[in-house]
Parts: structure tokens; C-alpha cells; sequence
């Protein structure tokens, strides 16, 4: 996130919307005020009118947010669920506090990782047994990784290239490189847009995310997963940026593998532990990189010989993190009674709302939308491009508007449909307006 101190006033970008090239992947749309446009008082009257109707804003109070403020940096970080401090006191004051070591048993602590895979994974469309919490996204992507490669390797052996969004969070890229350098795969970098194009004989494992995290492109899952087993390949997704925002569907697309956090839309906190979901078809032959003490068949027994335990628990490694397992355990109450198709109708009102507010307040050819405009492509964010985009977010968040800044020009703005309303995205639009002038 950018510098919040407040910077000098930013000045309108000298280029006219549309003159900078797009990344690849992003679809530019040129925003700004129309003269035939709605009037602010009509936008303001209308976010009211649409929060007074909406059927999740009563999930606001499920969560401590600081007055005055509108956070839409909730695809970085969720906001605190307000059962999380209660249930955290109990886990150090009473759980460690008092009943100490006899709460791996007693508090239920050594079952956690499981339980709260179950918890989650109605969010993922997966069926209980398929998904286990614990470590973080990048230590379980590089386990879904080598063990679908070790998948591809006994299914079809000989083949050699492990494809990868080009476009991925750094992080997932210098995972799939270790990967393929363990596996004796080859990466190949493809435009998850054409990447069933690129799947052939020779593809192991295709690596891809659901939403792109600087544009929020929403990527074809159920199609790109079809085109993957068709060439015989094992697919990954990360879920980082659509889990807890709309519908995944693993189940029932017949996704292999995927990872994703749980401290973005599914608000589990600052470092909370993140999951891996291995389908049941897939578990028996799941061979791990890392076999852990904590995935062993008799992890008690001490023995030197690793013998993996029957389930997704084979993806357990050493000791869980008890205190951020737990607060995202209460964390996950948030969701009691909520529908994730509401969400993600939610979501696309906001968003398609928030769009519409940018052009009636901001003035011509200052920001341009790279976000796409189709629902089908749209993730929980959007994402405009300006210049000084590093000064025009430090600036919003000192008027209250929290988002957030991707080098080297996009300001993101994620829309958390439990806790977001109408009004804060009018409110954001026009903030961004004023500092424009």
C-alpha cells in the first residue's frame, strides 16, 4: 500500500485516455464525466436508495470498521470480523493460558487445520475431506505444484512444460521456476486468454489465477480446467483474489488442485494461514514435497520412515499456527447464512456503480478503467490507470478512502460486497474527483 501521508496535490495526467499501452490481459476504457451524465446529487440519492434495498448491508455490522472510512482494500487485506478479538482472548487467556498442552486435545487444536478446511470450502464449491488450512500460499502452491507434476509424471510420463500465467503475482512464478526446476519441467509463460491454445501432448501441469490481481480480469475456469484434461494435463488455480468474492465451482469443474489466502475476502487477519485443495480423486496418489510430521499416518510414533496419512491431511506439514488458525475459524462465522451468488451479484452492482460514479466525477481523460467491462471477465475489483497513480492513493487514503497502489500506475479499489456498500463507492468516486479537480 502507498505512503499514507499526504503528498503534493496531483496533476492531471498530461495523456489523453487511452495513449498508454495496456498490459497484456487488460482491457483500457477510457473514463471521465459526461456532460449528459448523472448529477451528483442523483448518484448520491442513488447509492442511499440502493443500500436502503440491499439485503447484505446488515452483514456491515458483522465487522469493526473505523468510522468515517471507506476501505476497499479488502482484496489486500479484510477487514476484522467482529467475533475475531473475543475468540483470540479465549485461545491465549483460557486455551494456552490455562489448559496449556491439554487443549491439542481438549480445545480440539490438533484437528483445527481439517475442520476449518471444511469450514471454507462450501466457499470454494468443494465438498468436505478436499481442502486442509494451514502455511502459507506460497508453501502450498509449491506443494500442489511438484505434486501435480509427480500426477502428470505416473499418468502420462515424458511430459516436459509446466505453463504459467505471465501475468501471475511475482511470487507464484518463483515458485513454479523451483517447481519446474525440481520436476524437470520447463516453464512456459502464456496469456491465460489463450492459453488453451497452448496446451498440447507435451503439457504436465498448467498453472493459473482465477482473478489477476493488478487488473482484476476474471479468467474462464470451468473452460481453461476443460482444455487442460483435454490435452491430459493437470491443472492448479490460485484462488487468492476470487475466493470469498464469487463462485469458484472446484467440484464441480473438476479442478485437480488449487491454493489460495484466507486474509483477503475471507478476512482471516494480517499472516493468516492459507489452504490447499486437493480433489479426492487425486488424494491417495498426492505425493507431497514436503512430508511433514504433521502428515504422517502415525505422526506419534516418531518413526523414520514417512508413511503419509489417508486424506487431504497428507498436505499438512509441521505444527499449526494455533492462534491464526483460530482467528480464522471465527472469522469464517461472517459468512453464516450468506449466499456466495449474492455476493458476487453484490459485487458486480458495486462495481458496474462504481464505474459509472468515476465517470460523472472525474474529469475526462484523467483515469482509464483496466478492468473489464464484461461481468463474465470481472473479478471483485476495479482498477484505473493514471499518472502519479503513487500520489492520487496516498491522497485518497488521507480524505478516507482506502485502496490501494500497483507499480506502475494502477490504482485498485476492491469491493468486499459483506461490509461495502453504494454510498461508500459514491463517496470514493467523488473523493477521487476532488483531487482532481
Amino acid at each position: 500500500m502507498s505512503d499514507p501521508t499526504t503528498p503534493p496535490r496531483p496533476t492531471p495526467p498530461a495523456h489523453p485516455a487511452g495513449a498508454i499501452p495496456a498490459p497484456p490481459a487488460f482491457e483500457a476504457r477510457g473514463l471521465g464525466r459526461s456532460p449528459r451524465g448523472p448529477r451528483p446529487a442523483d448518484l448520491a440519492s442513488r447509492a442511499e436508495a440502493l443500500d436502503a434495498a440491499d439485503d447484505l448491508a446488515k452483514l456491515r455490522a458483522r465487522f469493526t470498521l473505523p468510522d468515517g472510512v471507506v476501505y476497499l482494500d479488502g482484496n489486500s487485506l479484510g477487514a476484522l470480523p467482529a467475533t475475531v478479538p473475543d475468540t483470540t482472548a479465549d485461545v491465549v487467556r483460557r486455551q494456552w493460558g490455562d489448559l496449556l498442552i491439554r487443549s491439542w486435545d481438549e480445545s480440539n487444536w490438533w484437528t483445527a487445520p481439517e475442520r476449518i478446511g471444511d469450514k471454507l470450502a462450501p466457499l470454494i464449491g468443494a465438498a468436505p475431506g478436499q481442502v486442509v488450512v494451514g502455511d502459507s500460499t506460497s508453501v502450498n502452491l509449491f506443494k500442489a505444484l511438484v505434486g501435480a507434476a509427480r500426477l502428470a509424471e505416473a499418468a502420462a510420463p515424458g511430459r516436459t512444460k509446466l505453463l504459467v500465467d505471465a501475468a501471475t503475482f511475482p511470487t507464484d512464478g518463483y515458485i513454479a521456476a523451483s517447481a519446474a526446476r525440481m520436476t524437470g519441467l520447463t516453464v512456459t509463460p502464456v496469456d491465460p486468454a489463450h492459453a488453451a491454445d497452448a496446451m498440447g501432448p507435451d503439457t504436465a501441469v498448467v498453472l493459473l489465477n482465477h482473478v489477476d490481481y493488478r487488473s482484476g480480469r476474471l479468467h474462464d475456469l470451468p473452460a481453461l480446467t476443460a482444455a487442460a484434461h483435454a490435452a491430459g494435463a493437470i491443472v492448479v488455480w490460485d484462488l487468492c483474489h476470487s475466493a470469498g468474492a464469487l463462485p469458484v465451482g472446484l467440484d464441480a469443474h473438476a479442478v485437480d488442485l488449487a491454493v489460495g489466502c484466507t486474509y483477503k475476502y475471507l478476512n482471516g487477519g494480517p499472516g493468516a494461514p492459507a489452504y490447499l485443495y486437493i480433489a479426492d480423486r487425486h488424494q491417495a496418489a498426492f505425493d507431497s514435497p514436503l512430508p511433514g510430521w504433521n502428515g504422517h499416518a502415525d505422526p506419534f510414533a516418531m518413526t523414520p520412515d514417512y508413511v503419509p496419512t489417508p486424506g487431504v491431511a497428507r498436505g499438512r506439514v509441521g505444527t499449526p499456527d494455533i492462534l491464526s488458525m483460530l482467528a480464522l475459524e471465527a472469522a469464517l462465522d461472517a459468512w453464516d447464512g450468506v449466499s456466495v451468488e449474492a455476493v458476487r451479484a453484490k459485487s458486480l452492482a458495486l462495481t458496474d456503480f462504481f464505474l459509472e460514479c468515476v465517470a460523472a466525477y472525474v474529469p475526462p481523460g484523467t483515469v482509464e478503467s483496466v478492468t473489464p467491462t464484461l461481468h463474465a471477465h470481472r473479478g471483485s475489483q476495479i482498477s484505473l490507470r493514471t499518472d502519479n497513480a503513487r500520489e492520487v492513493m496516498a491522497e485518497l487514503i488521507s480524505r478516507g478512502v482506502i485502496g490501494d497502489f500497483r507499480a506502475p500506475d494502477v490504482l485498485r479499489f476492491g469491493f468486499t460486497p459483506l461490509y461495502v456498500g453504494f454510498a461508500d463507492a459514491e463517496r470514493a468516486a467523488r473523493t477521487l474527483g476532488h483531487i482532481f479537480g
